[in-house]
């Protein structure tokens, strides 16, 4: 005959849901159907866990960027920013995005290289890190009308973390013919 002469350790409660936070995801394709693949893909976002919300701006078609300059000759972009409530955490939802690509025909070769589908974690909530893995607000964005202009269409009071009001950062790239 056995007894049991110790407790069983006492299995912890729940935890508390992490609050829902409002991240920037910027969206943009230059091969196959690039609206037909933006707009599906803010639909697979919507459906994914703990995401209660999408708003998608407009469509911006773009010129192709490269390591060194705007590429008038390559396929242009079709570019839209999405407005993302969620409660996901940000490394998590940014692995989510990859697979997304990755149902897209997204393949990682040539840097800033032609693609089905980019999906970029631009910012999230008032979040900074500077870890290589996931670096955030995106280093990138403050440079990029490509982000800065769908972003003000479906959210004209935008900030990005520590640069400041998105459309005084659009307004200064215009100004110098940049971005």
């Amino acid at each position: 005959m056995s007894r049991n002469l110790t407790r069983p350790p006492e299995v912890p409660g729940p935890r508390a849901p992490r609050p829902e936070t409002v991240a920037v995801v910027a969206l943009g394709a230059n091969l196959g159907d690039r609206e037909e693949t933006i707009r599906a893909a803010a639909a697979r976002i919507a459906r994914l866990p703990l995401v209660s919300d999408v708003r998608l701006s407009r469509l911006f078609e773009t010129v192709a960027l490269r390591v060194d300059g705007p590429d008038p000759d390559a396929p242009g972009y079709v570019n839209a920013v999405a407005l993302v409530t969620t409660r996901l955490a940000p490394e998590i939802l940014l692995g989510m995005l990859h697979a997304i690509e990755d149902e897209n025909g997204r393949v990682r070769g040539e840097r800033w290289g032609d693609r089905t589908l980019d999906l970029d974690l631009i910012a999230y909530g008032d979040v900074v890190s500077d870890d290589p893995r996931i670096q955030l607000p995106h280093p990138r964005a403050a440079e990029r009308l490509f982000v800065l202009e769908p972003w003000l269409d479906v959210d004209p009071d935008a900030e990005l973390v520590g640069r400041g009001r998105v459309a005084d950062l659009a307004a200064d790239l215009r100004a110098r013919g940049e971005g």
